[in-house]
C-alpha cells in the first residue's frame, strides 16, 4: 500500500518531462549532424544541447527515478508508511530547482562544458552549483532509506529485510560514494575558479575525481532495472524469483567492485599510474560476476513461470511465456540491449582494446546502448507498474505499450549499432 503516491508521483513525472526535453534535444544534434542538414548555424548552440542533454539525462532524469521508485518501494515492501516525508519534499524541489539553476546558463550559452564538466574549460557558477542542488537533493533521499531500513530492522529484530528494500538501500549507498567524486571536483577545483577566486585548475586531477562518478554512475542508473528484473518481473509474468540469496549476492557484488572503479576511462591519462589502471581494469571485469548472475536468475525465473503455465521441453518453454505482457517484452528487450552493451564493455574495460576505442564513437554507442537502451527501457516497465498503483487505474493499452517498447528498442538498436563501427 503507497501512502505517499503525490510524492511518488511527483518524481515520475517531472524525471519523464525532463527526459522528454532531453529526447528532443537529443533528436536534434543527429539531425544537424546527418547529410540531411547543412550546417549553416553557430556550432555553439549544438555543445548547448549536448550540455543540457547530457546534465538532464545523466544527473536528472535518473535520479528522480531511483528517488520515487526508491520511495515506492519503501512504502510498498516495509509495508508502513515513509518516515521524513517533509524531506522527501525538500529533495525532490532541491532536484527540481537545482535542475533549472542549471539549465539556465547552458541555455544561454554560459556553460557549453558538457555534462563531463572537461575543465579547464569553465562555466557560468550557477550550472555547477545547480548539479551541486541536484546531488544535495539526492542525499536526502540516500539519508532516509537508510534511516527507514535501520527503523524497520529495529521494529523487526531477526527478519530479513525484503529484496526489494535491501537492493534499493544497496543502490542509495552506492549513490552516496559514486557523487562524492563529482563532488569534490566542483566544489574544490572548478567552482573557485568560475567564481574567481582561483585563476588555474588541476585539469588531471579533476579528472581524477570526475572518473570516480563516472562510471560507478552506470550501476547507479542500474539499480532500479535490476530491481525490477527480480521484484517486478517474476510477479508480473505469473511466477517466482528463482533464487533470493542469489539475487542479493548480485547486489552486494554490485556495491563492493562498482564502487573504486572509473579510472579505466583515464587510460589515456599520463597521470594516474599503471597499477591504479591495472586494478580499476580488474575491478570493471568483475561487474559482469553480478550481470551474469543476474541473467541466469531472471532467466531461471521465467522458466518457472513457463513451466506453471504449461510450458515443456528444453527450449519449448520460452514459447509459453506471457510475450503479450508489456514487463515481459521490456524485460526481454533490456536484456537483450544489456548483453550487447555489457559485451562492448569489455572491449572498455580491457587496458590494451581500450587504446583502439579511446576517444571514439564506440564509447557513445556503448554508454548510450546501456543507459538509453537497457536502462530506460526498464524504466518505462517500472512506470507501467507503478501507475495503477499511484493512480488507482488499470492499464489497458497493451498493445500500445508494446508499440512503444519496440518502436524504442529498435531506436536504440539503429542508433547505437552504427556508433561502434564509425
Amino acid at each position: 500500500m503507497l501512502t505517499n503516491k503525490r510524492l511518488i508521483a511527483a518524481h515520475f513525472w517531472l524525471a519523464f518531462i525532463v527526459f522528454g526535453a532531453a529526447l528532443v534535444l537529443g533528436a536534434w544534434q543527429m539531425f544537424v549532424r546527418s547529410p540531411l542538414n547543412a550546417w549553416h548555424f553557430n556550432p555553439e548552440f549544438y555543445y548547448r544541447s549536448v550540455t543540457a542533454h547530457g546534465s538532464a539525462m545523466g544527473y536528472v532524469f535518473p535520479t528522480l527515478i531511483a528517488m520515487g521508485f526508491g520511495y515506492a518501494i519503501t512504502e510498498a515492501s516495509l509495508e508502513k508508511a515513509l518516515v521524513g516525508r517533509r524531506w522527501a519534499w525538500a529533495g525532490f524541489l532541491l532536484v527540481a530547482v537545482g535542475a533549472v539553476v542549471a539549465m539556465i546558463p547552458v541555455s544561454l550559452g554560459l556553460a557549453s562544458v558538457l555534462y563531463t564538466f572537461y575543465p579547464p574549460m569553465v562555466g557560468n557558477p550557477f550550472y555547477y552549483i545547480g548539479v551541486v542542488m541536484v546531488v544535495v537533493g539526492s542525499w536526502i533521499w540516500v539519508a532516509l532509506m537508510v534511516i527507514n531500513f535501520v527503523i524497520w530492522k529495529r521494529e523487526n529484530p531477526g527478519k530479513p529485510v525484503p529484496l526489494a528494500m535491501y537492493a534499493n538501500v544497496a543502490g542509495s549507498l552506492l549513490w552516496a560514494w559514486t557523487a562524492v567524486g563529482a563532488a569534490l571536483e566542483i566544489l574544490f577545483l572548478i567552482l573557485p575558479v568560475a567564481l574567481g577566486l582561483r585563476s588555474t585548475i588541476d585539469a588531471g586531477l579533476a579528472r581524477v575525481f570526475f572518473s570516480w562518478t563516472l562510471h560507478a554512475i552506470v550501476y547507479f542508473w542500474l539499480i532500479p532495472t535490476y530491481i525490477a528484473y527480480y521484484t517486478i518481473f517474476p510477479r508480473a509474468i505469473g511466477g517466482r524469483l528463482y533464487s533470493d540469496a542469489m539475487a542479493r549476492i548480485s547486489f552486494i557484488l554490485f556495491v563492493v567492485v562498482a564502487m573504486p572503479i572509473g579510472v579505466h576511462h583515464l587510460f589515456a591519462d599520463p597521470q594516474v599510474g599503471a597499477g591504479i589502471k591495472f586494478m580499476h581494469s580488474v575491478f570493471t571485469g568483475l561487474v559482469a560476476l553480478p550481470t551474469l548472475l543476474t541473467v541466469f536468475t531472471i532467466c531461471a525465473s521465467a522458466e518457472i513461470a513457463s513451466r506453471l503455465r504449461g510450458g515443456q521441453g528444453a527450449f519449448g518453454w520460452i514459447r509459453s511465456l506471457p510475450w503479450s505482457n508489456p514487463i515481459m517484452l521490456a524485460t526481454a528487450l533490456s536484456l537483450v540491449m544489456l548483453g550487447f552493451g555489457g559485451a562492448g564493455g569489455l572491449i572498455n574495460m580491457s587496458y590494451q582494446l581500450d587504446a583502439t576505442v579511446h576517444n571514439t564513437q564506440w564509447i557513445t554507442g556503448h554508454f548510450h546502448l546501456i543507459f538509453g537502451g537497457a536502462i530506460v527501457i526498464m524504466y518505462f516497465a517500472i512506470a507501467y507498474d507503478l501507475w495503477p498503483h499511484l493512480t488507482g487505474r488499470a492499464l489497458d493499452s497493451f498493445g500500445l505499450m508494446r508499440t512503444q517498447l519496440w518502436l524504442w528498442f529498435i531506436g536504440m538498436i539503429v542508433t547505437t549499432f552504427p556508433w561502434h563501427y564509425v
